[in-house]
Protein backbone atom coordinates (compact mmCIF):
# COMPACT_ATOMS: atom_id res chain seq x y z
CA UNK A 1 0.00 0.00 0.00
CA UNK A 2 1.07 3.37 -0.10
CA UNK A 3 2.09 5.57 1.93
CA UNK A 4 -0.98 8.16 2.03
CA UNK A 5 -3.21 4.84 2.93
CA UNK A 6 -1.11 3.75 5.83
CA UNK A 7 -1.46 7.11 7.15
CA UNK A 8 -4.97 6.85 6.58
CA UNK A 9 -5.52 3.27 8.23
CA UNK A 10 -4.09 4.43 10.82
CA UNK A 11 -5.51 7.91 11.62
CA UNK A 12 -9.21 6.71 10.19
CA UNK A 13 -9.13 3.00 10.59
CA UNK A 14 -13.25 3.58 11.48
CA UNK A 15 -13.88 4.44 8.04
CA UNK A 16 -10.80 2.71 6.09
CA UNK A 17 -12.13 -0.75 7.83
CA UNK A 18 -15.47 -0.84 6.20
CA UNK A 19 -13.44 -0.04 3.12
CA UNK A 20 -11.23 -3.06 2.88
CA UNK A 21 -14.21 -5.23 4.60
CA UNK A 22 -16.27 -4.68 1.38
CA UNK A 23 -13.39 -5.64 -0.94
CA UNK A 24 -12.52 -8.93 0.98
CA UNK A 25 -16.56 -9.85 1.09
CA UNK A 26 -16.61 -9.30 -2.47
CA UNK A 27 -14.06 -11.13 -3.72
CA UNK A 28 -14.94 -13.95 -1.51
CA UNK A 29 -16.04 -16.48 -3.81
CA UNK A 30 -13.33 -16.18 -5.80
CA UNK A 31 -10.17 -18.56 -6.09
CA UNK A 32 -6.84 -16.02 -5.07
CA UNK A 33 -5.40 -16.70 -9.03
CA UNK A 34 -8.54 -15.31 -10.05
CA UNK A 35 -8.86 -12.14 -7.28
CA UNK A 36 -5.48 -11.15 -7.59
CA UNK A 37 -5.64 -11.21 -12.10
CA UNK A 38 -8.89 -9.17 -11.65
CA UNK A 39 -6.52 -6.81 -9.19
CA UNK A 40 -4.00 -6.16 -12.09
CA UNK A 41 -6.61 -5.51 -14.58
CA UNK A 42 -8.09 -2.68 -12.12
CA UNK A 43 -4.55 -1.65 -11.46
CA UNK A 44 -4.04 -0.68 -15.09
CA UNK A 45 -7.17 0.62 -15.67
CA UNK A 46 -6.50 3.56 -13.18
CA UNK A 47 -2.69 2.93 -14.49
CA UNK A 48 -1.03 3.08 -10.89
CA UNK A 49 2.24 1.59 -11.46
CA UNK A 50 3.57 0.51 -7.80
CA UNK A 51 0.15 -1.65 -8.03
CA UNK A 52 0.20 -3.34 -11.07
CA UNK A 53 3.75 -4.36 -10.03
CA UNK A 54 2.62 -5.52 -6.50
CA UNK A 55 -0.28 -7.47 -7.85
CA UNK A 56 1.24 -9.14 -10.87
CA UNK A 57 3.87 -10.51 -8.36
CA UNK A 58 0.37 -11.56 -6.05
CA UNK A 59 -1.26 -13.00 -9.26
CA UNK A 60 2.01 -14.76 -10.34
CA UNK A 61 2.51 -15.95 -6.65
CA UNK A 62 -0.74 -17.94 -6.91
CA UNK A 63 -0.21 -19.91 -9.46
CA UNK A 64 -1.48 -17.51 -12.83
CA UNK A 65 1.00 -17.82 -15.58
CA UNK A 66 2.28 -14.83 -17.38
CA UNK A 67 0.37 -16.25 -20.63
CA UNK A 68 -2.71 -15.92 -18.57
CA UNK A 69 -1.50 -12.37 -17.61
CA UNK A 70 -1.63 -11.02 -21.30
CA UNK A 71 -4.65 -12.84 -22.08
CA UNK A 72 -6.11 -11.29 -19.51
CA UNK A 73 -4.85 -8.00 -20.68
CA UNK A 74 -5.97 -8.59 -24.41
CA UNK A 75 -9.60 -9.53 -23.24
CA UNK A 76 -9.78 -6.62 -21.16
CA UNK A 77 -8.83 -4.39 -24.44
CA UNK A 78 -12.50 -3.13 -25.05
CA UNK A 79 -12.64 -1.54 -21.05
CA UNK A 80 -8.64 -0.32 -20.98
CA UNK A 81 -7.61 0.32 -24.78
CA UNK A 82 -4.94 -0.08 -26.56
CA UNK A 83 -2.87 2.65 -24.87
CA UNK A 84 -3.64 0.59 -21.35
CA UNK A 85 -2.60 -2.23 -22.17
CA UNK A 86 1.00 -0.81 -24.18
CA UNK A 87 1.77 1.33 -20.33
CA UNK A 88 0.91 -2.26 -18.95
CA UNK A 89 3.30 -4.35 -20.83
CA UNK A 90 5.94 -1.68 -21.01
CA UNK A 91 6.13 -2.28 -16.84
CA UNK A 92 6.55 -5.74 -17.34
CA UNK A 93 9.46 -5.59 -19.60
CA UNK A 94 10.57 -3.06 -17.13
CA UNK A 95 10.28 -5.86 -14.60
CA UNK A 96 12.45 -8.25 -16.69
CA UNK A 97 11.18 -11.30 -15.23
CA UNK A 98 12.25 -13.93 -17.12
CA UNK A 99 8.79 -15.76 -17.68
CA UNK A 100 7.51 -12.65 -19.29
CA UNK A 101 10.65 -13.76 -22.36
CA UNK A 102 8.82 -14.45 -25.89
CA UNK A 103 10.95 -17.73 -25.40
CA UNK A 104 9.85 -19.00 -22.54
CA UNK A 105 6.75 -18.47 -22.89
CA UNK A 106 6.23 -21.35 -25.69
CA UNK A 107 8.58 -23.32 -23.35
CA UNK A 108 7.77 -26.00 -20.78
CA UNK A 109 9.36 -26.43 -17.44
CA UNK A 110 12.74 -28.29 -17.84
CA UNK A 111 15.86 -29.27 -15.44
CA UNK A 112 18.72 -26.59 -15.95
CA UNK A 113 22.47 -27.04 -15.12
CA UNK A 114 23.22 -23.92 -12.49
CA UNK A 115 26.37 -25.07 -10.45
CA UNK A 116 29.16 -27.70 -9.04
CA UNK A 117 27.94 -28.89 -6.07
CA UNK A 118 31.00 -28.21 -4.43
CA UNK A 119 30.81 -24.70 -5.18
CA UNK A 120 28.34 -24.54 -2.11
CA UNK A 121 29.99 -24.55 1.36
CA UNK A 122 28.18 -26.25 3.75
CA UNK A 123 25.92 -23.54 6.04
CA UNK A 124 26.58 -20.80 3.36
CA UNK A 125 24.46 -19.22 0.84
CA UNK A 126 26.01 -18.71 -2.87
CA UNK A 127 24.36 -15.95 -5.29
CA UNK A 128 25.13 -17.40 -8.77
CA UNK A 129 23.20 -16.77 -12.47
CA UNK A 130 21.73 -19.65 -14.63
CA UNK A 131 20.11 -18.61 -18.22
CA UNK A 132 19.93 -15.09 -17.25
CA UNK A 133 18.05 -16.12 -13.99
CA UNK A 134 19.75 -14.41 -10.54
CA UNK A 135 19.63 -17.44 -8.08
CA UNK A 136 20.61 -17.80 -4.29
CA UNK A 137 21.56 -21.28 -3.27
CA UNK A 138 21.75 -22.30 0.61
CA UNK A 139 23.54 -25.66 1.25
CA UNK A 140 23.05 -27.79 4.53
CA UNK A 141 24.70 -30.73 4.32
CA UNK A 142 23.63 -32.56 1.62
CA UNK A 143 20.33 -30.74 0.95
CA UNK A 144 20.67 -27.61 -1.09
CA UNK A 145 17.73 -24.79 -1.64
CA UNK A 146 17.37 -22.97 -4.80
CA UNK A 147 15.81 -19.84 -4.70
CA UNK A 148 15.04 -16.91 -7.07
CA UNK A 149 16.50 -13.81 -6.75
CA UNK A 150 13.62 -11.57 -7.23
CA UNK A 151 11.83 -10.67 -3.91
CA UNK A 152 7.99 -11.74 -4.08
CA UNK A 153 6.82 -8.27 -3.49
CA UNK A 154 7.54 -6.21 -6.83
CA UNK A 155 10.26 -8.54 -8.54
CA UNK A 156 13.46 -6.53 -7.56
CA UNK A 157 16.11 -8.47 -8.44
CA UNK A 158 18.01 -8.80 -4.79
CA UNK A 159 21.86 -8.42 -5.22
CA UNK A 160 24.93 -10.55 -3.72
CA UNK A 161 25.24 -7.34 -1.16
CA UNK A 162 22.00 -7.58 0.54
CA UNK A 163 22.69 -11.00 2.01
CA UNK A 164 23.69 -10.79 5.21
CA UNK A 165 25.18 -13.97 7.33
CA UNK A 166 21.67 -15.71 6.35
CA UNK A 167 19.05 -12.79 5.87
CA UNK A 168 18.19 -11.87 2.57
CA UNK A 169 17.32 -8.06 2.47
CA UNK A 170 15.63 -6.67 -0.65
CA UNK A 171 17.23 -2.99 -1.05
CA UNK A 172 13.32 -1.39 -2.39
CA UNK A 173 11.40 -2.05 0.26
CA UNK A 174 13.40 -4.07 2.75
CA UNK A 175 11.03 -7.34 2.92
CA UNK A 176 13.45 -9.52 4.60
CA UNK A 177 13.94 -13.71 4.35
CA UNK A 178 15.19 -16.33 6.17
CA UNK A 179 17.29 -18.16 3.71
CA UNK A 180 17.48 -21.22 5.43
CA UNK A 181 13.53 -21.71 4.61
CA UNK A 182 12.55 -18.86 2.10
CA UNK A 183 10.10 -17.80 4.53
CA UNK A 184 9.64 -13.79 4.96
CA UNK A 185 10.54 -12.72 8.63
CA UNK A 186 10.17 -8.37 8.04
CA UNK A 187 7.83 -6.07 6.20
CA UNK A 188 5.90 -8.41 3.84
CA UNK A 189 4.50 -11.82 4.07
CA UNK A 190 5.13 -13.91 0.92
CA UNK A 191 8.32 -16.54 0.72
CA UNK A 192 11.22 -15.81 -1.93
CA UNK A 193 10.01 -18.19 -4.61
CA UNK A 194 11.71 -21.42 -4.17
CA UNK A 195 12.61 -24.18 -7.18
CA UNK A 196 12.60 -28.12 -7.23
CA UNK A 197 16.23 -28.50 -7.35
CA UNK A 198 18.42 -32.25 -6.96
CA UNK A 199 21.97 -33.34 -7.42
CA UNK A 200 23.26 -35.43 -10.13
CA UNK A 201 26.88 -36.08 -10.77
CA UNK A 202 28.05 -33.30 -8.66
CA UNK A 203 25.80 -30.88 -10.37
CA UNK A 204 22.85 -29.26 -8.62
CA UNK A 205 19.98 -28.67 -10.68
CA UNK A 206 16.72 -26.52 -10.82
CA UNK A 207 13.79 -27.24 -12.55
CA UNK A 208 11.22 -23.89 -13.74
Amino acid sequence: MSDALNYLLKARPDALGHYFAFLKDAGKHLDPKTRNLISVITKVHAQTDRGFRQYLGRALREGCTPMEVLDALLMAFPALGLAKIIWAVDIILDMNIPEFQPEALTQTGQWHDVMASAEVPDGEVVRTECEGRGLFIYRDKKTFQVYDSRCPHQSTDIPELALKGKTLTCPKHQWAFDVTSGACIKKGNSPLKRFESKIVKGRVLAYW
